[in-house]
């Protein structure tokens, strides 16, 4: 009997103890500390609300929510685009979850334009680059996961995670000073304000598109592309 009233009196204070400790964060919420820190979802884990199709407005059947994760189904034929945030975001710290399927390919858009003479969102928001490591241009360093597509290798090598598995990233944006972070490694430095960045432009395929990267305030896009892509997480603090 003693052993029996040991046993249940050490279970009492260590589910007393558990109901006093900080709250764990779960998929798609917020911790208390995020709370009082200033964090809001950008993705609620249900809905798309906060979210339409670049250009467009109403979602169709591509973006899809199952299980608390938000989906870019690529075997849809119809009703294709990029997600946009309903609101635009100037200084930032941006954090969410992705992974990619076997030879993916996807990315996040920054300070995007929503304009209808402007047909893409990549044709005036820089993008952090998605990519899985089998993917046919993983060879080339400015177009892996973490980078400033198009624009120059990681800053310090980041470590992927294995194709279909959960990958962390955080997006950094201060006065037009962004920072690419990948699994807790910084990736991307650039300031958009100097004509530095005007002159890197001039050496890329984007010289074509004269909105692009001009901008230091705009929505953020996430993008529809063949492969698929999965995120969750999607949280924002404004600076």
């Amino acid at each position: 009997m003693n052993l029996l009233k040991t046993i249940a009196a050490g279970c009492l204070v260590a589910a007393l103890l558990g109901s006093c400790s900080p709250k764990a964060a779960t998929d798609n919420q917020l911790t208390e500390k995020e709370n009082t820190d200033g964090w809001k979802l950008l993705f609620d884990g249900t809905t798309t609300n906060g979210w339409h199709l670049y250009n467009v407005g109403p979602i169709g059947n591509n973006w899809l929510v199952k299980d608390g994760v938000l989906y870019c189904n690529p075997d849809i034929n119809l009703d294709h685009g990029d997600l946009v945030s309903d609101d635009p975001y100037s200084n930032y710290d941006l954090v969410f979850d992705w992974k990619i399927p076997a030879e993916g390919n996807s990315g996040v858009f920054i300070n995007v334009l929503e304009r209808k003479d402007i047909l893409t969102a990549w044709a005036s928001g820089p993008e952090y680059q998605l990519l899985d490591e089998h993917h046919p241009d993983a060879h080339i360093p400015s177009k892996i996961s973490g980078c400033l597509f198009s624009f120059g290798p990681q800053l310090h090598p980041a470590k992927l995670q294995p194709t279909g598995q959960w990958n962390h990233s955080e997006i950094i944006q201060k006065n037009g000073k962004i920072s690419f972070y990948l699994n807790g490694t910084l990736t991307t430095e650039q300031d958009l304000t100097t004509d530095a960045w005007k002159e890197k432009i001039k050496h890329t395929n984007f010289k074509a598109y004269p909105e692009f990267g001009r901008y230091t305030s705009g929505r953020i896009a996430l993008q529809d592309w063949t492969k698929g892509v999965s995120f969750k997480n999607i949280k924002i603090k404004e600076l």
